[in-house]
């Protein structure tokens, strides 16, 4: 995931702004880390440089 894809990504269940906590990176591509929505506070994980953005209820 490209850091510039944070100025069009949103919370999918309340459109609030994420917050990205980068854990392994590879030049400027993020591939693993999570986003948190600030206003409801779901986590999104991002497994292989590609954020899981489903509800965590219909994750695998």
């Amino acid at each position: 995931m490209k850091p510039d894809l944070m100025e069009v990504l949103c919370c999918p269940l309340c459109r609030g702004d994420l917050v990205l906590a980068a854990k392994d990176l590879q030049g400027e591509e993020i591939l693993s880390g999570e986003l948190t929505c600030s206003k409801c506070q779901t986590v999104y994980p991002i497994q292989d440089g590609i954020p899981n953005l489903l509800p965590p209820d219909e994750r695998d």
